[in-house]
């Protein structure tokens, strides 16, 4: 059976937006090594602004962008002042916060 090298990765509103009108797909493919990284480091190889994303869903979960994006994901990135991020959305949970150190 073959091993998925890729994760799916989506940019919504603004962040779609910010993508096609720099020419870009708001919709790509992105290869993953088997270890992950961080969603920042996805989002700053994609050019996106760090400072405008508030998180991401994750396989379906809100996170924030010290999540691990492993080879088979599907990311969607998500900016500032999107409804759907807001815990109300999510339960108390909302975006999880990074795990202790």
């Amino acid at each position: 059976m073959p091993t998925t090298t890729q994760a799916s990765v989506r940019m919504l509103a603004f962040l779609h937006a910010y993508r096609r009108d720099r020419g870009l797909p708001a919709s790509v493919a992105v290869t993953v090594p088997a270890e992950g990284f961080t969603a920042a480091a996805l989002a700053e190889s994609l050019e996106l602004p760090l400072d405008r994303i508030e998180g991401l869903f994750l396989n379906a979960r809100l996170v924030g962008l010290e999540a691990i994006v492993h080879p088979g994901d599907r990311v969607a990135f998500l900016p500032h002042g999107t409804p759907a991020t807001h815990p109300a959305f999510f339960g108390r949970t909302g975006i999880e916060a990074p795990a202790p150190v």
